[in-house]
């Protein structure tokens, strides 16, 4: 019997990857099976630079089959070379132009590399030689899945599953469409067939525990994925995915155990850093949380919240300049967020002067609305002064979330001019207002935490 009871529904973005293709179906000596089932033991284990050192050691002239060649094309693409790879199979394609396995590894390095159109165009090209050729209708469904394209993937997994019903690309392929279009029901029943088909892959048991997960079924999502990383240890997103589940149960250090794994796994992984550094922050390491911002901000210098984050941090210790230096790498990404800049602009008092930022502000008041309340906000740091118009304005401000920044950011104003009573009276303003998704709002708990007049 299944989960669902009612219809209950979440998207979650699925994560693909492209699997190593084994020799398996080819028949060589025991010398070269044994290395390729060493190589793809490896593969597993992500240690792609020993894979490839091992899969050169098969003999030569076996090596220089056409088979032997685009398995290894796949294994460079797996190891992240799609380049190496695509110059192997153009050079099969140049002596057999129909060849099937080599479109199917070029598919692969566009796909690697970016280049959907190309992508499409070899595995299209495939279907027109092999009509029922299972991979490519498999890779063109998950392709379209990739950019939420759902009526065409839905086409593709459908045209697999009319060749082979029990074909378990296809059926999982089916499965997370089913689960994107918001019908969780039949997305299980496809997953079941799967996983009692296939009871040794983990990858219908880790798309099971993203369906139940988003359908608000913890507990039975942490089991599948339990038993997805028993059958699959090395899977990076199996471990991000399991991560977040903890976190939704409530087990934060498990969580927090659970992204150290998955960053071993991928040292680049962005989204687990991005996880890790906000679970560190919240649970007091300031110092991990720093080092994963760093490395995200390394990652992708455009990523502009853990710039962001890294400011909080910095202005939670007192690293004010430090945290002038974070906001204003925020704001110079996002110049439309005023509230970066005035966070800058407090920081920069704060690690030195009133005056000090007042240049700075005064580009950044030729950009802002002159009727908008950040406007007046950032007017009151440039001149400091006219607090008594910014007090009034916000008596008049009906969004909650710009009148609970307004009173944070007078807060601030009082506490720089050294008076602490009014200040706090502000701040305690600002948590009555319970906007708990503001950046502001963080900053203001633990403000009052440290002062301890949360009372």
């Amino acid at each position: 019997m299944g989960i669902f009871r009612k219809t209950v529904f979440c998207i979650v973005l699925a994560c693909g990857t492209i699997p190593f293709i084994s020799g398996q179906d080819q028949q060589y000596d025991n010398v070269t099976q044994e290395i390729l089932t060493e190589v793809s033991q490896l593969m597993a284990r992500r240690e792609f630079s020993a894979a490839l050192t091992l899969f050169d050691t098969i003999n030569a002239t076996i090596i220089q089959t056409t088979a032997l060649q685009l398995l290894r094309a796949n294994l460079l693409n797996s190891a992240g070379r799609p380049a190496d790879a695509h110059a192997i199979a153009s050079g099969v394609i140049s002596r057999d132009a129909n060849n099937v396995d080599a479109l199917l590894v070029l598919a692969s390095s566009a796909a690697i590399l970016g280049r959907d159109r190309d992508q499409r165009g070899f595995l299209e090209q495939v279907i027109r030689i092999d009509p029922r050729n299972l991979k490519a209708h498999c890779d063109l469904g998950y392709a379209a899945l990739h950019t939420r394209s759902l009526q065409i993937a839905s086409g593709h997994f459908d045209r697999a599953l009319a060749i082979d019903p029990d074909y378990p690309e296809a059926m999982v392929g089916r499965a997370i469409v089913y689960r994107y279009a918001g019908d969780p029901r039949r997305s299980e029943q496809l997953l079941n067939r799967a996983i009692q088909n296939n009871p040794e892959w983990a990858t219908p048991f880790h798309e099971r525990a993203r369906l139940y997960r988003g359908a608000g079924f913890p507990e039975d999502s942490l089991a599948d994925l339990d038993r997805a990383k028993r059958l699959n240890p090395y899977d990076h997103w199996i471990s991000v995915d399991r991560a977040m589940t903890l976190v939704d149960l409530g087990q934060r250090p498990q969580a927090l155990e659970e992204l150290d794994h998955a960053i071993v796994l991928d040292p680049n992984g962005f989204l687990a850093r991005v996880y890790r550094a906000g679970l560190r922050d919240e649970m007091g390491d300031f110092d991990g949380a720093v080092e994963d911002y760093e490395v995200l901000l390394r990652l992708r210098p455009d990523y502009y919240f853990a710039a962001e984050g890294l400011g909080i941090i910095f202005m939670k210790t007192g690293r004010y300049t430090e945290a002038r230096d974070s906001f204003l790498a925020a704001y110079r990404q996002a110049p439309r967020e005023f509230r970066y800049a005035l966070l800058a602009a407090v920081c920069w008092i704060k690690a030195g002067r009133p005056a000090d930022p007042r240049q700075f502000l005064a580009q950044v008041l030729r950009t802002a609305p002159r009727d908008s309340a950040e406007w007046t906000l950032l007017r009151l740091f440039h001149d400091f002064s006219g607090d008594s118009d910014a007090v009034a304005r916000v008596s008049r401000e009906q969004n909650l979330d710009t009148r609970a920044m307004m009173l944070f950011y007078i807060a601030q104003f009082y506490d720089i001019r050294g008076n602490t009573t009014l200040a706090n009276n502000f701040f305690l303003q600002v948590k009555e207002m319970n906007r708990a998704g503001m950046i502001e709002w963080k900053i203001n708990e633990w403000i009052l935490a440290q002062r301890d007049i949360l009372n």
